[in-house]
C-alpha cells in the first residue's frame, strides 16, 4: 500500500485536489494524508499577532482539514491520517511528500495574486518535490 499527499487549504482548486486525491487512493488502495500548513500573517509594523488571535487562527486551520478528512474518510475504506502544520505550506508538503508515492495539489490557494495560473507555493513544490506531482484545477 502506498501513500499519496494531498495539501488543502480549503479553496476551490484544494478542494478539488483533495476530490482528485481522494478518487486516486480509492484507486491504488493507498493511505491518503492530507495536510494543512498555517501560520499567523505578516502585516507591516506587526510581526507578532496576539496569542488569542494565533489561537483563533490554529482552531481555523483545523476545522478546515476535519472538513477534509471527513470528507475523504467518508469516500474511503483505505487509511486516511491528518497532518496540521504550523509554518510555511510548501516546506510542510515536501517534507510530508519525502518518502510518498504521490503529492497532489491545487493550481493555487487562497493567497497570492488571484491572476497567477499557479500559485508560489505550486511553484516551489514543483521545482522541489521529491515524488510525482499532481496539479489540480477546479472545474470552471
Amino acid at each position: 500500500m502506498g501513500t499519496i499527499i494531498v495539501g488543502v487549504d480549503g479553496s476551490p482548486n484544494s478542494n478539488s485536489a483533495l476530490d482528485w486525491a481522494i478518487e486516486e487512493a480509492g484507486l491504488r488502495a493507498a493511505t491518503l494524508k492530507i495536510v494543512l500548513a498555517w501560520h499567523e500573517p505578516y502585516i507591516a509594523d506587526f510581526r507578532y499577532a496576539v496569542v488569542s488571535e494565533i489561537d483563533m487562527l490554529e482552531r481555523a486551520a483545523s476545522e478546515v482539514l476535519d472538513e477534509s478528512v471527513a470528507s475523504a474518510t467518508a469516500a474511503l475504506t483505505t487509511p486516511v491520517e491528518r497532518v496540521l502544520r504550523y509554518g510555511p505550506a510548501a516546506q510542510a508538503l515536501l517534507a510530508e511528500a519525502d518518502g510518498a508515492d504521490l503529492l497532489v495539489v491545487g493550481s493555487r490557494g487562497h493567497g497570492g495574486f488571484t491572476g497567477l495560473l499557479l500559485g508560489s507555493v505550486v511553484g516551489y513544490v514543483a521545482n522541489h518535490a521529491v515524488c510525482p506531482l499532481v496539479i489540480v484545477r477546479a472545474a470552471t
